[in-house]
């Protein structure tokens, strides 16, 4: 499984615009093949700031959703909109089981 984290911070004049087409981007993308999962939150420290979570089944499949000509124009559109160059991080990742605590008395 693939977690790509990304950001983007909004100009006051832009973040209306860029809030509505992110959710237009999640909305898309949740319906591509290999999208696990797909959000965009707002940071709580950082008003202007958009992070978006992501999980994929593969590199293929995330590959893919990078070539969605409607992917593409997000991407550049966010350049166009943001004070500075949105960030995105991919990584790979395994399910695993929470390590058992022991409970306290």
């Amino acid at each position: 499984m693939l977690i790509v984290l990304g950001s983007v911070i909004a100009r006051s004049d832009t973040f209306d615009e860029i809030q509505r087409f992110a959710r237009e981007h999640v909305d898309r993308s949740r319906l591509e093949p290999g999208c696990l999962s797909h959000a965009v939150l707002a940071d709580l420290e950082d008003p202007m700031r958009l992070v978006f979570v992501e999980r994929w089944t593969d590199w293929v499949t995330l590959g893919a959703h990078f070539q969605v000509p409607a992917s593409i124009a997000f991407a550049q559109r966010l350049n166009q909109l943001s004070a500075a160059p949105p960030e995105m991080q991919v990584y790979e990742a395994a399910l695993s089981a929470p390590p058992r605590v022991a409970a306290s008395r």
